[in-house]
């Protein structure tokens, strides 16, 4: 089952965590060494009486830094600045989440901040590799231990007192499923099999000479009534060959285009002439076709409602954000 908009079901948790991530990249700063060049600020912002320091300010930025350097992007000054205000809003508004989650009384057990704390070093093969990052990153653990207290807080905060409280009715659901009939249409798909001989884009008229004869001799021995998987998982050079060569469903645009159109052109049970694509020389099977299709209401239904609702909790989140900066005092240093 497939929609555009579907959207995988998340414990409510992990739902919780993707919002709070939306907001800020608190505890990424694991992944990434801080910026060195960066200059020293004292404080950046005073949020009813709580300091957000520059030394924290400095470790989002950074992230967001090393990001763009890894898509190879290129800002410019006043973009730059534009993400450093983005960045020092989301930790306000984090800020403003936390004191509202203390207001309301929640508390974070020491248990399961050490829980997370664990998870983390696990990620790392000794302790001294966890300390000498937390140092490099100028992060004691103590600080750390605050972060995790405050995203967990934040999360059990939105939790009782936003997303518990939505609900989406059925008729919501239907009306939007009406409405956008297109988001819920199954393209044409089939399940194939491959057999596959690799031959390298470089490679010379005699290596390629011997990967055909290599295919064309499978080929011989599928004629005379071999059975497909069996010869996959013996000759095939794929990842597909422990599966028999199963390729499971897919729809065109995901295989590249020689191999698709072969292979949509194949009825169930048909076994293809060798096709040729850059990764060599394929035999390919198909075992089931779909037509394009609308999914039903009733397949969908659970996932959209809580697609709806997801969507629905990331507005009123904001909205709440909204009205708790109005009545608070803020005052910014950047």
């Amino acid at each position: 089952m497939s929609m555009k908009i579907y959207v995988k079901n998340l414990s409510a948790g992990r739902f919780i965590y993707a919002i709070i991530v939306a907001l800020s990249l608190s505890l990424t700063a694991l992944t990434v060494q801080a910026e060195k060049n960066e200059p020293s600020i004292d404080k950046v912002a005073i949020v009813n009486g709580s300091v957000i320091t520059g030394e924290e300010f400095n470790r989002e930025l950074s992230q967001v830094k090393q990001r763009i350097s890894q898509q190879e992007l290129e800002i410019s000054s006043p973009q730059l600045e534009g993400i450093r205000n983005e960045i020092l809003d989301n930790m306000i508004n984090l800020e403003l989440l936390f004191q509202e989650s203390r207001n309301n009384g929640i508390k974070v057990e020491k248990e399961a901040i050490d829980s997370q704390i664990k998870s983390l070093k696990q990620k790392f093969s000794n302790d001294t590799e966890f300390e000498k990052l937390l140092s490099e990153l100028k992060l004691s653990e103590r600080a750390l231990k605050l972060q995790i207290k405050k995203r967990i807080a934040i999360q059990e905060f939105i939790e009782t007192q936003i997303v518990q409280k939505i609900k989406i009715p059925d008729e919501e659901s239907k009306v939007f499923y009406d409405t956008y009939p297109d988001l819920f249409k199954q393209p044409e798909q089939i399940k194939a099999s491959h057999i596959l001989i690799k031959v390298e884009p470089d490679a010379d008229e005699i290596k390629k000479s011997e990967a055909k004869q290599k295919i064309k001799k499978i080929q011989r021995e599928l004629n005379k009534g071999g059975d497909f998987a069996v010869l996959a998982k013996e000759f095939s050079e794929g990842p597909s060959k422990t599966n028999g060569g199963d390729l499971d469903y897919f729809t065109r645009g995901q295989m590249v285009k020689s191999f698709e159109d072969a292979a949509f052109a194949l009825k169930p049970e048909e076994i293809s002439n060798i096709v040729e694509t850059q990764f060599g020389y394929h035999l390919i099977k198909v075992k089931d076709k779909q037509p394009e299709k609308t999914i039903p209401y009733e397949d969908v239904k659970d996932d959209l409602a809580q697609h709806l609702k997801q969507e629905k909790t990331k507005q009123e989140v904001n909205e709440y954000i909204q009205k708790l900066r109005e009545k608070s005092k803020i005052e910014k240093f950047l």
